[in-house]
């Protein structure tokens, strides 16, 4: 009849008020009014609802370890709730059981026998008891409970305010229950199909949760919210949090900075390509578009470093453990994983242009006479320039429209990017509108390979679904670039300006931050002297010598390499020997000459050093 608060006046109001019940009713008047009001957990109020609820039968029916189960909720009902936790379910129950042997009420056979028993709840949903939109109101009714307490929640007639969006939650729920939208799916043990699902939409101005979904299905018995309550590895989801986003903004690289994606070690790990490929030089912009491992590994190793990666994800919400992560972190190998919600978060940090706002899906919590109790105040804050946010943004725009995120198109401007880890173990497609920012995973409970599935395929769907439904009725609308973006075009396999020997088919066209805009020129492509017959270093034995222009660098790879044909060859021709050069003659010098055409006189197998001795073409 009163709320929870613990005051003197309502001490004093409390033992006025049973004055007066004690005089107008009896006590099994007041037990009965009792029973028949008090919460006893899962939506039920009354002990004849939570009869119908944890058993499915008429309170007439129960057994004795049945009602000695119920009879302990009133402690705690969500703590002792059998779909919840049934050992903490059982130990109350037994509890219960030892005190009505103590008050004589059974005898200690009876206690005995009773605990024996195992608690089986009803198995089967009973329509009438869901309730709307559950795992958003599952994960309020959470937080509310740690504010304010079971009883002021559930008794206090409190009014909350909640940032829902009806028909974004429909739609998400909708997307997820949709068979199609999965894998190959299959009941386990519990009756529930795996593998699962989870999506988080937000909105990324605001912080605003407008939809939440923890699983292919709510029931009374499992409420499990994996969208909040799972961690999981995120795969290549994490690239732009742990590898490019930090790179561009501590490092003041772009979309067109060059990484070498070529075969490398760090320590034991060698980190592959999902698609067995090496691209050799490629622009940061063609690694996130197709989510090339080798080269975000390099990007954080060689670039960025494990603490800055770290500290980065640190500020959009992602707190990780130097000691326990290393190259692989690069990839979303991380030590606890993290939640759909938490990638929603950061990833709505670029959308917002820099600004990390905290989620938020309560409002306003109002008591019944209209006192407030508590009012979301966003907290948020500049933890990236709205630059780098912006060319990250780019970069995933990319992703979409041509890359591992194709699934995701809906006919408007979208940034993502997909996640698939070792063996399609965790699915993740983390995408964005100007509008909204959804999150996607699929996996099984206990992890599961599954085999030919990926980020780019049944996470998409699901995203595409939720958001052409969400955004149906939203004018199209564009990302904004701030301030302090330029265009310019360098060469490709530098990210350099176009030098005088930088091919055509080599530049680059991107966007730079203001002042980033690389001042130095090309300087990895330059011509050599080539053996026609051999296609390597030419020697002056060898007839005929091509003049070509080829990449040099201070390192070698290996011929998987795709541009390997395209780098500067590293030994010398062995098919031509003295005297097979009809040209030369004893005592020639320069081309024809006895002697290495890199003017050493070691022999050695490096590439020439001074090229200026060979005619550029047109000379």
């Amino acid at each position: 009849m009163l709320s929870p608060e613990k005051t003197i006046k309502r001490k004093i109001q409390e033992a006025v008020l049973a004055i007066q019940v004690e005089r107008r009713y009896t006590k099994d008047e007041i037990l009965e009014m009792y029973l028949n009001n008090i919460y006893l957990g899962e939506g039920a109020y009354g002990i004849q609802a939570a009869s119908q609820i944890y058993f499915g039968k008429t309170i007439d029916l129960l057994n004795l370890e049945e009602a000695a189960m119920l009879g302990g909720l009133p402690q705690a009902p969500s703590a002792y709730s059998p779909y919840r936790d049934p050992e903490a379910a059982k130990f109350r129950r037994n509890d219960v059981l030892d005190s009505m042997v103590k008050n004589k009420c059974i005898s200690a056979d009876e206690a005995e026998k009773a605990k024996a028993v195992d608690i089986k709840p009803v198995h089967n949903e009973i329509a009438f008891l869901q309730y709307p939109y559950p795992y958003f109101l599952d994960y309020i009714t959470d937080q509310l409970i740690e504010r304010y307490g079971e009883d002021e929640v559930f008794k206090g007639g409190l009014r909350v305010y909640t940032t829902l969006d009806p028909d974004i939650q429909l739609a998400a729920e909708t997307a997820m229950a949709r068979t199609a939208n999965f894998p190959a799916s299959n009941p386990d043990e519990n009756g529930m199909l795996q593998p699962e699902g989870a999506a988080v939409v937000l909105e990324p101005g605001t912080g605003y949760i407008k939809a939440l979904v923890g699983g292919r299905e709510h029931t009374q018995r499992r409420q499990w919210n994996r969208s909040v309550h799972t961690t999981r590895q995120p795969g290549s989801a994490f690239k732009p949090i742990g590898v490019y986003g930090p790179a561009i903004e501590y490092l003041g690289l772009g979309p067109a900075s060059v990484v070498d994606d070529a075969p490398v070690r760090y320590g034991s790990y060698e980190p592959r390509n999902s698609d067995g490929r090496y691209r050799g030089m490629i622009t940061f912009r063609t690694a996130v578009s197709n989510s090339v491992n080798v080269a975000a590994v390099k990007v954080m190793m060689d670039y960025v470093g494990i603490d800055k990666a770290i500290e980065f994800a640190s500020v959009l919400g992602i707190n990780l453990d130097p000691a326990s992560h290393g190259a692989s972190m690069a990839l979303g190998g991380l030590d606890h994983g993290v939640t759909p919600l938490q990638m929603a978060s950061a990833y709505g940090a670029f959308a917002n242009y820099g600004i990390f706002i905290e989620p938020t899906a309560i409002l306003k919590v109002e008591k019944s006479d209209g006192i407030i109790l508590g009012q979301a105040i966003p907290k948020q804050k500049q933890v990236m320039k709205a630059t780098t946010a912006y060319l990250i943004t780019d970069m995933l725009k990319s992703v979409v429209e041509r890359g591992t995120g194709t699934g995701a198109q809906i006919g408007r401007p979208v940034a993502g990017k997909t996640g698939t880890t070792d063996e399609g173990k965790d699915l993740w497609f983390v995408g964005y509108t100007p509008e909204l920012v959804t999150a996607v995973w699929i996996g099984y409970d206990q992890p599961t390979p599954m085999p030919q599935a990926y980020g780019g395929t049944y996470p998409t769907r699901v995203w595409r679904e939720i958001m052409s439904r969400a955004l149906r009725d939203v004018p199209v609308k564009n990302f904004n670039s701030p301030a302090g973006i330029v265009t310019a075009t360098v060469d490709g396999k530098s990210g350099l300006l176009p030098g005088p020997n930088t091919p055509g088919n080599s530049l680059v066209t991107d966007l730079f931050v203001e002042g980033t805009v690389p001042t130095k020129k090309d300087d990895v492509h330059n011509y050599i002297e080539i053996c026609a017959a051999s296609g390597q270093l030419a020697t002056p034995y060898c007839p005929d010598r091509v003049i070509t222009t080829v990449i040099k660098l201070s390192y070698n790879v290996t011929s998987t390499v795709e541009d390997y044909s395209q780098r500067a060859p590293t030994e010398y021709c062995t098919l031509h020997e003295p005297g097979t050069n009809p040209l030369q003659k004893p005592g020639d010098t320069g081309k024809n000459a006895d002697v290495p055409v890199d003017g050493d006189d070691d022999n050695s197998e490096d590439p020439p050093d001074d090229l200026s001795f060979i005619p550029k073409p047109g000379r």
